[in-house]
């Protein structure tokens, strides 16, 4: 669970920029962004379990019940994206609850001996559970459930619209509250950028990684029941490529070990190689390049969105020169 981030990434934590970028989804349009499931309608019949009648059930004393979910109080029933699942409110030996019947689809249509069971609906990580007596005579009233759920599709940009490459992303979603010991319940890891997560309504921390160094932001964000939130979070980092060079624009030099420090002198970042690539946050940097038992080093800049270039000259006037020609511009 990565839940710390370096001081170097203190900069980017603001979150006015992503405010604006929070655009929903049109009502109509959410459902049908939820509902990507489309498994067909499946049907299970319990047999093997009954806390109240005992012995084999027959089709005499099976009863149809019939169960269907709502994303919210007034919506429509789903016809997608369900998984039904009934339990028997006695636990097992090991304390769980045994799983009884299964149904994949939108509305679910179960036969179940008369007693007492747990039904539960889950709509990705969104759900809802309740208690379900099936009488041994009269009707069977239908099962609704309303799982008050919506969803949300994560993006990122660096600087104000520089596009990041989706396998660059990662965002995990934690609960918002935070427990006693300074941390958060994991929602759900690992997620990718334009994938609807299904949640119940509610705030949620996400967390976005871009690249593996220290490029990381932090949001809050809403879920609304029945609607799919578009959420555009904007990194304050770049991309750049690490080069030691015998002078300006030259061929990078083999078999070179990379250090990147801190302004305050600490390491955030060690490879090995020609030009190795990383993305860092916003803020000032040391490059250190070791090669041939020479060290070389470099003061540099990295701006928000700005991909480039960082060359360490074998000619090391030349490169505090360098940092100073940048802290001209700058």
């Amino acid at each position: 669970m990565r839940m710390r981030i370096h001081p170097a990434a203190a900069a980017g934590l603001a979150l006015t920029s992503l405010a604006a970028s929070f655009v929903p989804a049109r009502a109509q349009d959410s459902l049908e962004s939820f509902s990507q499931i489309t498994t067909p309608l499946k049907g299970s019949k319990v047999t093997s379990f009954n806390p109240i009648v005992t012995g084999e059930a027959t089709p005499r004393n099976l009863r149809d019940v019939t169960c269907e979910a709502l994303l919210t109080k007034d919506g429509q029933p789903m016809q997608h994206g369900l998984t039904w699942r009934v339990f028997s409110p006695i636990p097992a030996a090991d304390g769980k609850l045994p799983l009884l019947a299964t149904s994949e689809g939108g509305t679910a249509a179960f036969h179940l001996v008369p007693g007492e069971y747990f039904v539960n609906v889950a709509f990705g990580r969104a759900g809802a559970t309740k208690k379900l007596v099936v009488p041994e005579e009269g009707s069977v009233d239908k099962q609704v459930m309303v799982l008050d759920a919506g969803g949300i599709m994560l993006n990122a940009v660096s600087g104000t619209d520089v596009r990041i490459p989706p396998k660059e992303l990662s965002f995990a979603v934690y609960s918002a509250e935070v427990r006693e010991d300074g941390e958060r319940n994991l929602v759900m890891d690992n997620v990718k950028p334009n994938s609807v997560v299904r949640l119940n309504a509610g705030t949620y921390h996400v967390v976005s990684d871009y690249g593996d160094v220290n490029a990381v932001i932090r949001a809050d964000i809403q879920v609304e029941a029945g609607k799919l939130t578009r959420a555009t979070i904007q990194h304050r980092a770049a991309k750049l490529t690490l080069k030691l060079v015998s002078e300006p624009g030259g061929e990078a030099i083999a078999d070179t070990a990379w250090s990147i420090l801190t302004s305050s002198g600490d390491t955030v970042s060690e490879s090995v190689g020609a030009f190795p690539t990383l993305v860092l946050a916003e803020g000032s940097y040391i490059a250190v390049a070791r090669n041939k038992n020479r060290i070389y080093q470099r003061d540099f800049q990295v701006k928000a969105g700005v991909n480039t270039d960082v060359e360490v000259l074998l000619d090391e006037k030349a490169n505090d020169q360098k940092a100073a020609a940048q802290d001209v511009v700058d």
